[in-house]
């Protein structure tokens, strides 16, 4: 339909032309007619029979003109709306294959050029799917159909009138390929602004704290004078843009009135041919002005879809073979299990085995870099061992639906991420339909509800970006809350105890105790005091386990378990001091 209101568009703006042409040597034609008459009444008779038809043709002309701002109207409500359709479809798109893709896809790829993909290329590729497209049929049609006429009244005089045209789309392009690689630098500036200004005030404890502001403002007119040079590069580019079309219009109508003028002498035409010639040369000047443009948009385009179907072919290589969806037990077994990061090379886990049944805690406990988060992430599939076996309920893990899956598992990660909300809905981000009574059964069990109480608007509190204007224990307690709210049938509990005192951290296990009764849980933690009640403490070192047993029985041994209660009795009793 976009094609069809072009080609209407383009018809009620060509017969203007003609209308014109067919007055102008109406008039011109009878004008020494009227001197041959001697009768005074007939010459005014005459004189209105040719007033009357070009009244005629001027109110016809006002009627194409009102048609085809009708059907302009309709192109580009068929053709630039489809392509914000298109739009809309290619970000859901790109967003829906974003969340399919693994953990290993975000540590390939940084965050900023993800949203590169979804914003900045998929509007390059619109502007191909709309404006270019619009304009490209609108040149094709306008072409066909105005300079086949043209030549067909006098193919010399065509030629040059014409003859700037060309000129005129190539330097266009060349200009606008200036401006969009000007473009792109000012954008790249702007992103860099952008990112150093989200950091600072991000980080604006951090600055105040070390007296860095002067050094940070410094840096920030820095960023600011690398913009505003690159945005004068691209004002001096562009003020060659106007200046270029319209000289090249006015050699056209120079050339135009010129030969139209000899030819006229010659009688190869007539002066409404001149006069027509000078609307198709206005009618023809942007559709070429336009035609380098649409190639760049097209050129770039192309790119950016090459970018976005990089990653819209990518297939996740966590796949159900037999996409089990029925609750669990919580049987966890695994079986020879090491990993190792492909983006890094670093072995994570070397032959690990172990057994956790329901109802049983097990606490994982070591040194940073251990190996513990990693074996978190692989009961929750977000990983795939690289040699080994992973059991769930005495199934491999890759028999189960990974939605499903981690539906029925509560993750409580190690680097804790809350949303710029309220807590009531963070606390209810797994599940919006639970009751308030659930959220304050979980709040009770995170040890939460007193400090949330002590806020003016308590659960409707809004906690800023990634819960900046919460303590470190409390973002922490709120992310376990959010988890036991779900009373799933697996919890992981990942270092997530860090920021709390110690008396904090034994009021949540002992709470917690109950609840762990009917579930399996992990507790993986680098501090004794919060894996020491667990049925089964593994204690691993370089992604090994080198000793396991319950708490009492460890401490019996010789080994990394007994050294580093040790270590931390005396630090527990220096801060006591």
């Amino acid at each position: 339909m976009g094609v069809v209101f072009v080609i209407l568009s383009n018809l009620f703006a060509i017969y203007p032309a003609q209308m014109v042409r067919s007055s102008f040597d109406l008039v011109a034609q009878n004008i020494n007619k009227i001197d041959d008459l001697n009768n005074p009444a007939e010459k005014a008779a005459f004189l209105d029979i040719i007033e009357t038809a070009v009244i005629k043709y001027g109110l016809l002309i006002v009627a194409m003109a009102l048609l085809r701002g009708l059907f302009l109207f309709f192109m580009r409500q068929t053709i630039i709306v489809m392509c914000r359709h298109i739009e809309f479809d290619q970000k859901n798109d790109i967003y829906s294959q974003y969340q399919k893709l693994p953990l290993s896809f975000y540590r390939r790829n940084s965050t900023g050029d993800l949203m590169a993909r979804i914003s900045e290329d998929v509007g390059r590729v619109r502007m191909y799917t709309g404006p270019a497209i619009m304009y490209g049929i609108n040149l094709i049609v306008l072409f066909i159909m105005v300079i086949s006429y043209m030549v067909s009244v006098n193919a010399e005089f065509t030629l040059y009138v014409l003859l700037p045209l060309p000129v005129l789309s190539i330097s266009v392009y060349f200009i606008n390929m200036e401006i969009e690689k000007r473009s792109d630098l000012i954008q790249k500036s702007l992103s860099n602004l952008s990112t150093f200004v989200q950091e600072a005030f991000s980080g604006i404890r951090v600055l105040k704290a070390y007296g860095r502001e002067q050094d940070s403002g410094d840096r920030f007119t820095e960023e600011s004078n690398e913009y505003r040079h690159r945005s004068i590069q691209l004002g001096n580019v562009n003020a060659w843009f106007s200046p270029l079309i319209l000289s090249m219009i006015g050699i056209s109508t120079i050339l135009t009135i010129y030969v139209g003028g000899q030819q006229a002498i010659q009688g190869k035409v007539s002066t409404g041919n001149i006069a027509e010639f000078l609307i198709y040369v206005n009618m023809l000047t942007w559709p070429v002005t336009s035609l380098g443009w649409v190639i760049s948009i097209a050129q770039r385009a192309a790119v950016s879809q090459k970018r976005i179907n990089e990653f819209l072919d990518d297939k996740s290589e966590i796949q159900s073979k037999e996409n089990l969806e029925t609750p669990i037990e919580g049987v966890i077994e695994f079986k020879n299990v090491s990993f190792t990061y492909q983006d890094t090379g670093i072995e994570a886990l070397k032959n690990v085995s172990f057994k956790a049944l329901p109802g049983q805690s097990i606490g994982i406990l070591g040194n940073t870099g251990c190996g513990k988060s990693t074996l978190a992430n692989l009961v929750c599939r977000l990983f795939d061992p690289g040699s080994g076996e992973i059991l769930i309920d005495g199934k491999p893990i890759q028999s189960w639906n990974p939605k499903s899956l981690r539906k029925q598992i509560s993750y409580v990660q190690q680097d804790v991420f809350l949303f710029s909300d309220t807590i009531q809905n963070n606390i209810l981000f797994g599940n919006s339909g639970l009751s308030k009574e659930d959220m304050l059964n979980a709040s009770r069990q995170a040890d939460l509800l007193e400090n949330v109480e002590r806020f003016d608007r308590q659960f409707e509190t809004m906690i800023g970006e990634r819960g900046i204007t919460l303590s470190g224990g409390q973002k922490q307690r709120v992310s376990i809350a959010r988890a036991l709210i779900l009373k799933p049938r697996v919890l992981i509990l990942d270092d997530c105890l860090s920021a709390v005192d110690t008396r904090t951290e034994n009021t949540i296990l002992s709470n917690l105790k109950e609840e762990m009764k009917n579930k399996t849980t992990l507790i993986i933690s680098h501090r004794i005091s919060s894996v020491n009640l667990a049925d089964l403490i593994l204690v691993m070192d370089e992604g090994k386990i080198v000793q396991s047993g319950t708490h009492e029985a460890l401490l019996k041994l010789e080994g990394p378990y007994k050294t580093l209660f040790e270590k931390q009795l005396v630090t527990e009793e220096a801060v006591e001091k």
